[in-house]
């Protein structure tokens, strides 16, 4: 791998030789520019991952350096160099992209330190670029990251992929389970062949069967005809059946059988179907619990757990909460025909320090509804939902459910959300945990999270 290539722009030649030795030294080819015009030249003329930049300069000063800088190339790392007494400037310069800002005197071990991490974010912002561009728009959605959690997934994703072998993808309700498994499949030889979702949890448990295998006409009461399964419609491609925890045993053995023998039989037929299609299989549930209590059978677990993707909770992985951020951000001012252009840094704040039970899915939604009731170009802390701005309570103090003005059913819906919030919080965000406190299923506490982050609950 061909080393970094730093551009170093500074009027003062001995601080601007002293960062380019120390550079040097650790590997790095460094390129050198007395002010900002003959900086400018060079980026339009080398390819430059990270400028240094003195924020003042004769002629076009750092910040206005930097402007052109990422309108030449968006990808190029900024750091600027800022003396005491600018600091205001230095701010204003991340705000306009920079990655950070260093103060002069210059430490060097200082700048070793934010060096590396720039070109670390300059190699994730490349390698969630290649994964879309792979994918497509459409495919990759919100897929979007930049942590180690998140990249050690995409590297599972890259290398199953060209595979024919089941995955089965763990994690939370919003977590994006169904986004990777759209990932798999787009960049798999089937790419061209049906990507078929079905949601188990979605179907009435006496339908299961005819959903996934299809059925013959007046096979049971209510089938006045015949009808072609999902897995008949994803004939080539991959069928992603989500909550395949809550499916029915008697549909369990039906689905081992098509696993070994790679062929289906409808409801009320006599005959069976070759189908070639690739599982991916995704649940929030523990399986392999259930797999102890009898409720999954052990053969098909197996079956379906030959590569193995566990998406961590958004509380994990806080580092991507920008980066998701800004994407919403494009994405709902473009929908709603708003110039919004980004957070500040107060709305930022809350929004690294929320639980997020409702994962990326609850991200969304809070991004959507700040843009849409956004009063300027940045969104600021008035405009996110309350429970953001302070938890669950109200200006008073107290918390809504003991608001009197409200409606009845408002106050108890309240009540609820507080308790199963507090709960989740007491236990780590795990559901599972959380509903065996709670009294309820599983089951209830994704439809209640699904409800209040307001949408479908989704994988």
């Amino acid at each position: 791998m061909s080393a970094h290539r730093v551009l170093i722009a500074d009027d003062e030649a001995p601080q601007r030789s002293t960062l380019a030795g120390y550079l040097k030294k650790r590997g790095f080819e460094v390129l050198e520019a007395g002010d900002g015009v003959a900086a400018l030249n060079t980026l339009g003329r080398e390819a430059i991952d990270l400028l240094l930049t003195d924020l003042r300069m004769p002629g076009l000063d750092g910040l206005e350096l930097l402007k052109k800088a990422r309108e030449l190339n968006p990808l190029v790392e900024v750091i600027v160099m800022t003396a005491f007494g600018t600091i205001e400037s230095a701010v204003e310069a991340m705000q306009a992209g920079a990655h950070t800002y260093i103060q002069k005197p210059v430490s060097l071990a200082e700048l070793q330190i934010q060096v590396d991490r720039a070109l670390e974010r300059k190699q994730l912002h490349e390698e969630n670029r290649e994964l879309r561009a792979r994918m497509g728009d459409d495919a990759s959605g919100d897929l979007i990251a930049t942590s180690q959690e998140m990249r050690e997934v995409f590297g599972l994703v890259a290398r199953a992929a060209p595979s024919r072998a089941s995955v089965l993808i763990l994690g939370e309700s919003g977590t994006g389970k169904e986004m990777v498994a759209r990932a798999i499949h787009t960049t798999s030889p089937r790419a061209e062949k049906p990507f078929v979702p079905v949601n188990i949890a979605a179907i009435p448990e006496t339908l299961v069967e005819s959903e996934l295998f299809g059925h013959e006409k007046g096979s049971f009461t209510g089938a006045v005809g015949k009808h072609t399964g999902v897995f008949e419609r994803a004939s080539g491609g991959t069928l992603f059946i989500d909550e395949v925890g809550d499916m029915p045993l008697s549909a369990q053995v039906k689905l081992l059988r098509v696993l070994q023998e790679g062929t289906i039989e409808r409801v009320g037929g006599s005959g069976s179907t070759a189908v070639d299609v690739r599982i991916v299989a995704a649940t929030n549930a523990d399986l392999e619990e259930r797999v102890r209590s009898g409720e999954f059978r052990e053969d098909l677990f197996y079956r379906l757990n030959v590569v193995r993707i566990e998406l961590p909770p958004l509380r994990a992985r806080k580092a991507d909460i920008p980066l998701l951020v800004e994407h919403f951000i494009k994405k709902y001012a473009s929908l709603n025909g708003k110039e919004v252009e980004g957070v500040d840094r107060a709305a930022m704040d809350l929004l690294m320090k929320h639980h997020w039970p409702g994962n990326v899915r609850e991200l969304e939604n809070a991004i959507e509804s700040a843009v849409v009731l956004s009063r300027g170009s940045l969104v600021g802390p008035r405009d996110l939902s309350q429970h953001l701005r302070g938890g669950l309570s109200s200006a008073s103090g107290n918390s809504p459910w003991q608001d009197e003005s409200l409606p009845l059913p408002e106050r108890v819906d309240a009540f609820e959300r507080d308790v199963v919030q507090r709960v989740l919080d007491e236990v780590g965000g795990n559901q599972s945990e959380a509903a065996r406190r709670l009294g309820m299923s599983e089951k209830a506490i994704r439809y209640r999270l699904s409800r209040w982050n307001g949408g479908e609950e989704e994988a």
